[in-house]
């Protein structure tokens, strides 16, 4: 009888979250190079073939096929191997499931934009689900880290900590949800071919308030929802680092989405001077996705935290006794 251990687990998890990551890397490049109908629209072959013809375009869509098939191998596996040997654990279990869900989503969506072609709304509905597998993935490993390495003593010593309040719960929660506004705006600029809209950064077009119509607002209504996403995001890092002294895991954490906002915002504007540079163009934006992926996945993973160590206070304070069997939640 097969018997995985937590590290084994834990190794998986970071396989799995890697072919996301991969998968998610994939669809950006077939996005930014336009190589979504090379196959012609045919799904799973390509112009009736298993192998594709050697052109540069079939040969980046046939891979991003590829790496989205193991995504849901993987993820597939994931969730059987946590249901299998961690299932007191609901919130890996949670993680593993929705891995599956949101790949299953997204495969199907884009199996159906090669078929028959979609709006942009839909498209960039098609990028916001494969982001929230990739986050999923990334908070089962970054779960299964943790929980690979805890040890008893320090759940009850994290527990008589200060308690998170409420108040920054929520706004880790707010800055999560509205991250992924965000990334869907990114996402409807680059499907409506809106990148052009405005030249020049930070002013659009020279201005401070640009004339707000066709690709020009759609582009600026998408700056400004950055900027209220990097204020927002550098209000949970200062108060995460400052006012939660005792929770280390949460100040890198607050640091990390910083960081990551910070060069999200460098790298737009990046994507704004590279537009006349097809090569300096692709890495740019690529980066561009990437960075918002990773700090989507940073937020939502912190925002679980919050919540977990929230309960946990309540627990050990005498809110939350009404069933003594319920398993921790970390």
């Amino acid at each position: 009888m097969i018997f995985l251990t937590t590290n084994q687990l834990k190794w998986l998890s970071y396989l799995t979250c890697l072919i996301m990551f991969l998968a998610v890397l994939g669809g950006a490049v077939v996005t930014k190079t336009g190589s979504g109908l090379e196959c012609g629209n045919e799904w799973p072959l390509c112009h009736g073939k298993l192998i594709p013809a050697y052109t540069i375009g079939s040969m980046i869509e046939y891979t991003h096929r590829l790496f989205s098939g193991l995504a849901g191998l993987f993820s597939l596996a994931s969730m059987f191997a946590f249901w299998r040997y961690a299932r007191t654990r609901r919130d890996l279990l949670g993680y593993a499931f929705m891995t599956l869900l949101f790949v299953i989503v997204q495969g199907g969506m884009g199996a159906l934009a090669v078929i028959k072609s979609q709006s942009a709304a839909v498209m960039a509905l098609h990028m916001g689900f494969s982001l929230i597998a990739f986050s999923s993935a990334m908070m089962l490993a970054l779960g299964t880290k943790r929980w690979h390495e805890a040890r008893e003593y320090d759940h009850k010593l994290e527990a008589q900590k200060k308690p998170v309040s409420k108040a920054f719960r929520n706004l880790t929660c707010f800055t999560a949800i509205y991250s992924y506004i965000v990334v869907y705006m990114g996402a409807f600029v680059s499907h409506t071919d809106s990148q052009g809209g405005c030249s020049g950064w930070p002013l659009c077009n020279g201005e401070w308030v640009p004339e707000l119509s066709g690709g020009v607002g759609v582009v600026f209504m998408h700056r400004i929802a950055a900027l209220i996403l990097f204020m927002l995001t550098a209000l949970l890092g200062h108060l995460a680092f400052w006012k939660h002294k005792d929770y280390p895991e949460l100040r890198a954490l607050g640091v990390a989405a910083v960081l990551l906002c910070l060069m999200q915002v460098f790298s737009g504007a990046a994507v704004v001077y590279t537009l006349d540079n097809e090569r300096l163009y692709i890495f740019a934006a690529l980066a561009h996705i990437l960075l918002i992926a990773s700090l989507f996945g940073v937020l939502c993973y912190m925002s679980v935290r919050v919540w977990q160590l929230n309960r946990a206070s309540s627990v050990v304070s005498g809110k939350n006794v009404t069933n003594p069997m319920i398993p921790p939640p970390w």
